[in-house]
């Protein structure tokens, strides 16, 4: 009996689809952008095909692993996938789709196992992706190889100081690579302490209204609306009750906007450091400028926000990293961890962890007003009139400089620079045929 001509484990199955040039939708030499891109439906689908899929996404911490059987479940785009380490003590990535019928495998959020094993009709799975058990295996004819229907694996897996990433495009780049010259900046929060980085505290998880691009852009870009949206909560924080004072308030900074559409925005007022006072008094800061460099720790270790192209950011001061999972053109799902320096004491570790919670968990007073702000950009998306109108990007527009100080293109601390830079990666994506279209 002859073997089926087409193997569906060794390519993505599908059909072509037609795709919109997005060209269009975006003058990024003038700043202008069409607000359609945050709404069609046809664009978000594109995007799963041509933005998520061939880039490297963020899927968990390392200090999440620390025996074989250890696992964890996120989303690549909407993909789901799991996350474990193999008896070899390798981490691995799957999709979390049985091989028979496609249910998920794995319907937990994290934990410890042997095996993944469908609850539809028991195919069971290693942690290695392995198909190691089929109930009434005899019934199935003579070419069923077992050994070509395991998990799909994710086509590359690294890591880069703790963070763990992904990627189906088996052409991509290496990692590293595909960071470029946001290491420099990541540093800041993932290379101050010669022990690395753990995450504390579990993942917080909730969902929001608007589309993922909105605050992927604000964490890349965006000091411009701190004043404005969170004044309550600087009024808050400050020791006066009043305010931050007006040298605060009016800080100098840069931004950096990597050709990758990474970004980061930092202040570089030496006292802008809004965090626990605990966490603050433990750093030896003359210690980390002899390990980072004055430049890291008087810029992007500060009140700083930053994305990885494109749904990976991360708040240095606090330790909250994220992901802003996509769920439809209208809706996104929070992922947040708190990060930590491994050598800290444990009561400073919970300082964080707390503080981290106070201003940028789901209740936070911070993430309160960013996600307000974000539901109510895409509430009005829809009309015929206001979800087609152009807006407006230009703040900063021509002032970008190598200031010999942080290293690549930075401009001013208000500019919307890396959101442009991020736009412009996007754009480049969505008008290239990805890997898994390029035999079609």
């Amino acid at each position: 009996m002859t073997s089926p001509p087409v193997r569906p484990s060794d390519r993505l199955a599908g059909v072509p689809r037609p795709s919109v040039d997005v060209s269009a939708y975006l003058d990024l030499d003038h700043g202008l952008i069409d607000r359609t891109i945050f709404s069609d439906p046809v664009l978000y689908q594109q995007e799963l095909r041509r933005v998520f899929a061939p880039s490297w996404l963020f899927l968990a911490h390392e200090s999440q692993f620390g025996k074989p059987g250890d696992f964890f479940t996120t989303y690549m785009g909407e993909d789901p996938v799991i996350v474990a380490m193999g008896r070899d003590r390798r981490l691995r990535a799957f999709l979390n789709a049985c091989r028979h019928r496609g249910m998920r495998v794995c319907r937990a959020d994290a934990g410890a196992t042997k095996a993944f094993t469908c609850s539809y009709h028991g195919w069971s799975y290693d942690t290695s992706g392995k198909l190691v058990n089929v109930p009434n295996q005899g019934d199935y004819p003579d070419h069923f190889e077992q050994d070509r229907w395991g998990l799909v694996e994710v086509a590359r897996l690294d890591s880069y100081k703790g963070l763990v990433f992904a990627t189906w495009d088996p052409d991509a780049p290496p990692l590293v690579e595909a960071l470029g010259g946001m290491t420099w900046y990541m540093d800041a929060m993932l290379d101050r302490d010669p022990e690395g980085t753990e995450v504390v505290g579990g993942v917080h998880k909730w969902v929001l209204e608007g589309n993922w691009k909105l605050a992927a852009e604000q964490f890349a870009s965006d000091w411009y609306h701190v004043n404005i949206s969170h004044a309550s909560a600087l009024m808050v924080m400050s020791p006066t009750g009043k305010g931050p004072r007006t040298e605060i308030v009016q800080t100098p900074g840069r931004q950096y906007a990597d050709p990758l559409g990474h970004g980061h925005g930092f202040p570089t007022h030496p006292k802008s450091r809004f965090d626990d006072r605990i966490v603050h008094a433990h750093y030896d800061y003359e210690a980390l400028r002899e390990r980072l460099g004055d430049a890291r720790v008087e810029g992007p270790m500060t009140t700083g926000h930053a994305t990885v192209f494109p749904n990976f950011s991360y708040l240095p001061v606090n330790g909250s990293i994220r992901v802003w999972h996509p769920k439809g053109p209208d809706r996104m799902e929070v992922w947040a961890w708190t990060l930590v320096d491994r050598s800290m004491p444990d009561e400073v570790k919970n300082a964080q962890r707390l503080y981290n919670l106070r201003t940028f968990g789901p209740t936070g007073i911070f993430e309160q007003d960013d996600g307000e702000n974000w539901s109510e950009c895409q509430a009005t998306a829809h009309g015929f009139v206001s979800g087609s109108m152009t807006l407006n990007y230009q703040m900063g527009l021509g002032l970008e400089s190598e200031d010999g100080v942080h290293p690549g293109t930075t401009g001013r601390l208000y500019t919307d620079g890396a959101a442009r830079g991020l736009y412009a990666r996007w754009r480049d994506l969505m008008n290239t045929p990805a890997w898994h279209e390029k035999d079609s």
